[in-house]
């Protein structure tokens, strides 16, 4: 425990490696990340994963012969969640979550559970994963792949024509997923097209557009209960970095947040309330991923802050407006910065095993359980869910359980930190090279916040957000003004929040993690004067 609270501690930013190549290994090494599992562990998972699924099937409810599909991003190795759903004559629908039964194989209190503890979550970098689990599970015997039976757990809910939910059960049991589709295929389906890709003839595909529809129809109902209830919805889409075979950053792609993606979130979503709120209800202490409403003090500081950027927000202390606020920042030139403010004016999801809520998904009761691959709390919960269905209990003493949500919470900050880390740096080195190779790439930026030194703006084509010095606003003296939080030069020149600029990197500092940048009608003008 004492590197990882270093590690949380520290105030200097992880180095970048000798070479690009090295960048990833650097962080690790900075974060005392294992490069590889212990060879009892990798021994112990072989032996796990070679066991009989026709003989551990036995008892367990069968559902091979239903249309069972995964939904994950074209480049995924591992699939630990799968879909399924039953429409009824009465209009209700019975939507299937199937998770793999990671509990089945990693035994409590063996080597590869007490790695798998250690470890807590898998680690995500550009072109690398540091995995919770040996690979012989995580992309072998875990993974739901298509045509191979797999042992799972699966959540089955009852949704009435409205989308409330009206019942739920649960089951260990064994599927054969029938299909693994990307999201792309799901969206052509959602959006009105035909399914691509597959062997299968015109009715077997027609069946499973309807499936894909029925279940797309099902996830905008839950999410507009949500947002009635008054979730939060706040989307920021997701950056992947692209590097080339020397680990070099070649630009970034966007991960569009779509009704497909919104489809398989919603499905999850259920799955963990339903689970929580089984075992909460019934007595069963248990991990809850907890989220608390902001404080005050955080949400006078949020005011301010967009008031600097030309927002009037409302009563932000009243769940509805908070919710408003998120719909109405949407389509802002500064939605991006506006909504890092939001997000930092919340408190961080916990781990918890006092209490239970989550205020950003607008439930009372959460948990994590579904992705038992990468997260050791959702191995837990699988635990305690096969307890309270034998009949049994899994009495996990209370400090045990809060020794478990701190240690999960520890390794989940470090975990996102250093991911952060690895991705700043390859952006960082991407910028560097277009100032080395002395041909600036011109990126529209917004002005986030003016300060008497500078502006802060946003580039959302690097996701990344970086200063113009005053120096490089104008040749004259510019003026800060406290009373509308803006910059101005006498003679023309005024600069605000929300202000679009066009802006070429000037200079990149790897140590404190600062680019700065100069706008492009300034460089010019000056280019021209010293003509």
């Amino acid at each position: 425990m004492k590197k990882m609270k270093k590690a949380q501690d520290r105030k200097a930013f992880p180095p970048r490696g000798a070479t690009p190549r090295e960048d990833v290994a650097a962080v690790m090494k900075f974060y005392d990340l294992p490069r590889s599992f212990p060879k009892n562990v990798v021994a112990e998972a072989k032996r796990a994963a070679a066991g009989s699924v026709a003989e551990a099937a036995r008892g367990r409810m069968d559902l091979r012969g239903r249309f069972v599909f995964t939904c994950d991003p074209v480049t995924a190795r591992d699939y630990d969640d799968a879909l399924s759903i039953e429409t009824r004559r009465d209009g209700s629908r019975v939507l299937g979550v199937h998770i793999a039964d990671v509990s089945h194989y990693v035994r409590y209190g063996g080597a590869l559970d007490r790695e798998a503890r250690k470890r807590s979550t898998s680690v995500y970098f550009p072109g690398r994963v540091v995995p919770m689990l040996p690979e012989a599970l995580c992309d072998g015997a875990c993974s739901l792949l298509p045509g191979e039976d797999r042992l799972a757990f699966s959540v089955f809910m009852t949704f009435d024509k409205s989308g409330r939910c009206v019942g739920s059960r649960f089951a260990k049991s064994v599927i054969r997923s029938s299909a693994r589709f990307t999201y792309e295929q799901v969206m052509d389906v959602l959006s009105g097209g035909a399914l691509r890709g597959g062997p299968e003839g015109p009715q077997e595909r027609k069946r499973r557009e309807r499936a894909i529809r029925a279940i797309g129809a099902l996830a905008q109902q839950l999410r507009a209960r949500r947002f009635a209830l008054g979730a939060l919805d706040l989307e920021i889409p997701e950056a992947e970095v692209l590097l080339d075979g020397g680990g070099e950053m070649t630009g970034l792609e966007l991960r569009p947040y779509d009704a497909s993606h919104q489809m398989v979130e919603e499905c999850m979503v259920a799955a963990n309330e339903a689970v929580a709120r089984e075992l909460w209800t019934k007595g069963t202490k248990i991990l809850a991923r907890l989220h608390e409403a902001p404080d005050p003090e955080r949400l006078e500081e949020l005011r301010a802050d967009l008031r600097g950027m030309g927002l009037v927000p409302g009563d932000l202390a009243n769940r509805k407006a908070f919710a408003k606020l998120m719909q109405d920042v949407k389509g802002h030139p500064l939605y991006s910065t506006m909504a890092t403010a939001i997000l930092r004016s919340m408190k961080r999801a916990v781990y918890d095993s006092r209490s239970i809520g989550h205020f950003g998904l607008a439930k009372r009761h959460y948990a994590h359980f579904t992705s038992p691959i990468r997260r050791y709390p959702d191995l837990v919960l699988h635990r305690q869910l096969a307890a309270h269905l034998a009949g049994g209990d899994e009495r996990i003493p209370p400090a045990e359980l809060a020794r478990l949500a701190d240690h999960a919470n520890a390794r989940e900050e470090i975990a996102t930190e250093a991911e952060r880390a690895a991705v700043e740096i390859k952006k960082y080195r991407f910028v560097e090279a277009q100032i080395s190779s002395r041909r600036p790439v011109e990126y529209d930026a917004a002005v986030s916040k003016c300060t008497p030194f500078g502006c802060f703006v946003d580039i959302p084509a690097l996701a990344l957000s970086g200063l113009v010095h005053v120096s490089a606003l104008s040749d004259r003296y510019v003026r800060f003004d406290a009373a509308d939080g803006s910059l101005c030069a006498p003679g023309g020149g005024r600069w605000r929040a929300g202000d679009a600029m066009k802006v070429v990197a000037s200079r990149v500092d790897f140590a404190q993690r600062r680019i700065d940048f100069v706008p492009v009608a300034q460089r010019r003008g000056k280019a021209k004067r010293r003509a």
